[in-house]
């Protein structure tokens, strides 16, 4: 623990942001993988010409507002999961229709769309 609360102090002095620095030490990389796709796309959205700055906010804030709430989502179902697992409760759904690859990349695009739709493709409110 001394290791990493030094080597924190020494990123800091070099004016390394330590967080970004930390994640990718402890996480796998198909999450680090994840987490620079979606900077790539901030840095995309931060940079559209024709866009005032507070249409830019604005949507990144609704985007980011969005994701936390699937985030938040996502930990619920884990928790409602983890209960149904206790209670000896089974979901097993072998004998439905597996999709696989291909229903779970259906399924992203799905949410990619949804938060573009609720983020980027927001209608205007006049008044």
């Amino acid at each position: 623990m001394f290791i990493g609360v030094f080597l924190a102090i020494g990123l800091e002095i070099l004016r390394i942001p330590v967080m970004p620095f930390a994640i990718g030490l402890y996480l796998p990389i198909y999450l680090n993988a994840t987490i620079m796709i979606g900077g790539v796309v901030r840095l995309l959205m931060d940079s559209r010409k024709g866009v005032d700055e507070k249409t830019k906010e604005r949507q990144s804030t609704d985007g980011t507002l969005y994701c936390a709430g699937m985030i938040a989502g996502e930990g619920l179902v884990g928790i409602c999961l983890a209960i149904l697992t206790v209670f000896g409760i089974s979901l097993d759904l072998s004998g439905a229709v597996n999709l696989g690859n291909i229903g779970g990349v259906v399924l992203m695009v799905l949410m990619i769309l949804s938060l573009l739709k609720f983020s980027l493709w927001k209608k205007q409110k006049n008044g």
